[in-house]
């Protein structure tokens, strides 16, 4: 267990130490074809430039942006997303279906509203719904609605 945790531990620090050389990398190559393309390389070839440029980059701080974090809205209670075309509400049942009494609350709600969810497919009765989507599907209204019954 402690050798796997010096072992993630590497490869966490070798992951950090190769993204920081790729980005010294990155950032000298540009300044390299700039100084190339301004004729400013002092003569130096690109190893010594790279060289110089790493150890310049190390010595100097890095410079934090001034970004403040941007404001969080309020939360509200949430309502029910419906398409941006609702075509009315969807159908619902109104109570479980008695065949699923024999099963646990939330198994019965959920077969009976997916039965419905199908029959309502035929006849295009689910005001565009998905049967579970972000900001509540079919499935959400129809839950609340039985367990509400």
């Amino acid at each position: 267990m402690f050798r796997l945790l010096i072992l993630s531990s590497t490869i966490i620090c070798s992951a950090a130490l190769a993204y920081a050389q790729d980005s010294a990398m990155k950032v000298c190559g540009e300044k390299w074809q700039s100084a190339k393309a301004a004729g400013t390389t002092a003569g130096n070839n690109w190893p010594k430039f790279l060289a110089e440029c790493r150890s310049g980059l190390s010595a100097a701080p890095a410079a934090k942006p001034d970004v403040k974090p941007a404001s969080v809205p309020a939360k509200t209670p949430s309502q029910p997303i419906l398409p941006s075309d609702p075509k009315g509400s969807p159908v619902l049942p109104a109570a479980v279906d008695a065949k699923f009494a024999s099963l646990r609350p939330a198994q019965a709600r959920q077969k009976t509203c997916s039965e419905q969810f199908q029959a309502n497919k035929a006849s295009d009765a689910n005001a565009g719904l998905r049967w579970i989507q972000k900001g509540g599907g079919y499935w959400s209204l129809c839950n609340k609605k039985l367990k509400g019954a």
